[in-house]
């Protein structure tokens, strides 16, 4: 009787999480792309890469690729995409696996993703100006050893996400049931402010009501869950190291950094750029999103007209 009894509780538990999980996609409404501009379609190794196009074509090229999260996409450049476009012909992707790309059931890997920097940027832009956020930015140093840019502009860049890599982890949130309750959990609306505030906004005034719905509507997309599963089990970490990579490169570094962020603290930026003998910008009153919550002066920074000190 106890075996029935425990075989029909759980039995109960695994359909009330299927009936939860279709609860949660079937709520998931119009998803819309969060930028203005032209919305275009590159296709690359299968995926359809989804990419917002604005500015003059005949102005110089601006590539801008998103960090990497649970609900990353290239809306983290929200504030500062209009901006640049009045100067720049400016082109925002979606990483493959994120936001309105392809997000097929792979195990998405951080040489896949810099491959897919390289590419994006060999048949998309020519000698651009590229602008990457986090672990993205290690991604874009990487491809800028193999395709010319003009200059690399990197906020908070890192090489290293959650540690060493579990695929213990990365199977359990792949899983149909109980992965993708707990990946529901971790893009459900508290827990995304929960993480903005603990690390992306200094201000959480910044952060917007139709940000979050956003990234909540991008978190409920199918196969959402996959590229995610391998970044927090450390599988989107690349294989060199970021300070020598750019210490090998021959194209002007600008690394811009929140003075409060505490996951990559400030004290990281000036070892990384020492080590690398690289330009080091700082924005106060901001942690990992200093674009977002600056986007005036880091639209300065990009243009070579930064009016804030540069530590060198």
């Amino acid at each position: 009787m106890k075996l029935r009894k425990a075989l029909g509780v759980a039995a109960g538990t695994v359909g009330a999480t299927a009936l939860a999980n279709r609860l949660l996609r079937s709520r998931a409404g119009e998803f819309e792309p969060f930028l203005d501009g032209s919305q275009r379609s590159y296709r690359w190794r299968g995926f359809d890469i989804a990419y917002t196009e604005a500015g003059d074509p005949d102005d110089p090229d601006l590539v801008l690729f998103h960090g990497i999260n649970a609900a990353g996409s290239s809306h983290e450049f929200h504030t500062v995409f209009d901006r640049l476009a009045e100067d720049y012909h400016v082109l925002a992707p979606d990483l493959p696996g994120f936001g309105h790309s392809d997000r097929p059931p792979l195990l998405y890997s951080g040489s896949l993703l810099t491959t897919f920097v390289r590419d994006f940027l060999d048949d998309n832009a020519e000698d651009a100006t590229v602008v990457a956020s986090s672990l993205t930015g290690a991604y874009a140093a990487a491809a800028a050893r193999e395709v010319a840019v003009e200059k690399l502009v990197l906020i908070c860049p890192t090489d290293t996400s959650m540690g060493d890599r579990n695929v213990w982890r990365r199977s359990l949130l792949r899983s149909p049931l109980v992965g993708q309750a707990v990946y529901n959990l971790i893009v459900s609306k508290p827990s995304i402010r929960h993480f903005h505030e603990d690390h992306g906004y200094y201000d959480m005034a910044n952060l917007t009501e139709e940000v979050v719905d956003y990234e909540w509507l991008s978190g409920h997309q199918p196969g959402a869950r996959f590229a995610p599963a391998s970044f927090v089990s450390g599988f989107l970490d690349p294989e060199e190291n970021l300070g020598d990579v750019l210490a090998d490169l021959d194209v002007p570094v600008t690394l811009v950094w929140g003075t409060e962020a505490e996951i990559t603290p400030l004290s990281e930026g000036r070892e990384l750029a020492d080590r690398a003998d690289v330009k080091l910008v700082s924005l106060d009153q901001s942690l990992l999103l200093p674009h977002v919550e600056h986007p005036a002066a880091f639209v300065d920074i990009v243009r070579g007209e930064a009016t804030v000190p540069v530590e060198e």
